[in-house]
């Protein structure tokens, strides 16, 4: 047995509620990977292992769902372009993002993706997060996309960050298929997504629905053939342009759809019919300089459970910080401290079917947790633009 002792607050989502509950002058005690009991200081049980939270804040670990860690290369150039007055959807008709990123992808050697990667990873601790789903979509050729969800699970392997991968081979139409694309989408759901559910290099399944990109109907097409080759779905979903995209993530049974800055009214009540978590990606708007955030009010009084994620990739959010996003959407979407830290723990990984493991702080949970440098849950969100992330616990161990 092992206990954390003179928490200042413990705040952590309570399973059965489904709200946000915070204790004072805690302790926290776990054996192995799960957690076995909370309790107050004056009741606090002898054991072997001791570790000192000296009064700080104690939450679950972060769970970010929505990230792009395997990559090669940087589109800072990029950055600088959009501040300049170039948009982003501009941008990548001549040649840029995404398949800017491809082609760095498929130029790079396995030892440099892997570096990489790894680099990510380690990001991501060090930010408080213990969780995340990871994508691939920088490769778009059979070959590549088999090698970054090879090296994604590789790495993840011997890392402390647990990792769930999905396929992200509908992120974009590549260069040599610009004219061609149904050739493209062929590939894609009668030879990627078979060898990707061959090899178990992948849970989810994910397409970029948008204008430019991927249809409805293509999209509906790719997800039958992940469905058929037993791969779960996310879903890019309604970024730019209300296409229809929300309610075919409710048709097809997606587990999440992310974006969601141009979704109407009737999309909103799609999700809810269709038991989708939307997963607001407030970074993405701000890094690309928008202003039309997803209506993430709207989506709280239809009671969807809204989760924050980081959109963590090298083009239009390259942050690893959902410390950040919390403080995000406190001002624009006026969450509470409550409602942001539910938004990055337990709504997270509602998403990715995982709510009854990781994304609170409860017996039978799995042990992942973090301590913070500050004193109770409204200084995390309040002291922005700093990680605040002191200790990391996953499944138990100090990281």
């Amino acid at each position: 047995m092992s206990i954390l002792k003179n928490i200042g607050e413990l705040a952590t989502v309570n399973p059965k509620s489904g709200e946000v509950e915070k204790i004072s002058d805690a302790f926290l005690q776990w054996s192995g990977e799960d957690v076995v009991k909370i309790g107050l200081m004056d009741e606090i049980p002898n054991d072997t292992e001791v570790f000192d939270a000296n009064g700080m804040l104690v939450t679950a670990g972060l769970v970010d769902a929505h990230t792009h860690p395997v990559f090669a290369g940087s589109r800072a150039n990029e950055f600088y372009l959009r501040n300049s007055g170039v948009p982003y959807m501009e941008i990548a008709k001549k040649g840029g993002g995404i398949r800017a990123s491809v082609r760095m992808l498929r130029e790079s050697s396995d030892a440099t993706i892997r570096t990489q990667v790894q680099k990510n990873l380690d990001g991501f601790i060090a930010h408080g997060t213990t969780t995340i789903e990871g994508k691939s979509g920088y490769g778009l050729s059979v070959n590549d996309e088999i090698r970054s969800l090879k090296i994604l699970n590789e790495v993840a392997e011997n890392h402390p960050l647990e990792v769930v991968p999905t396929f992200l081979g509908a992120h974009e139409v590549p260069d040599e298929y610009r004219e061609n694309r149904n050739e493209y989408i062929r590939i894609v759901c009668e030879e990627m997504i078979p060898k990707v559910a061959e090899k178990e290099l992948a849970e989810y399944c994910d397409v970029f629905c948008e204008e430019g990109v991927f249809s409805v109907e293509e999209s509906r097409k790719i997800f039958q053939a992940a469905k058929e080759n037993g791969l779960k779905i996310r879903f890019h979903a309604e970024e730019f342009v209300a296409n229809g995209g929300a309610q075919l993530a409710a048709e097809v049974g997606a587990h999440s759809a992310d974006h969601l800055m141009a979704i109407e009214d009737s999309g909103i009540e799609a999700l809810k019919n269709g038991k989708v978590v939307p997963i607001a990606l407030p970074g993405t708007t701000f890094f690309l300089g928008k202003d039309s955030f997803a209506p993430v009010q709207k989506m709280l009084k239809a009671d969807l459970p809204v989760a924050l994620a980081t959109d963590f990739n090298p083009g239009s959010s390259f942050t690893q910080n959902l410390q950040l996003m919390m403080t995000i959407g406190c001002v624009q979407f006026g969450f509470s401290a409550e409602q942001a830290l539910k938004s990055v723990t337990y709504n997270a990984a509602k998403s990715l079917k995982r709510e009854d493991k990781i994304g609170c702080i409860s017996a039978g949970f799995q042990a992942d947790f973090v301590v913070w440098n500050v004193s109770n849950l409204d200084e995390l969100p309040y002291l922005f633009g700093t990680n605040h992330a002191k200790q990391v616990f996953k499944k138990g161990k100090l990281i």
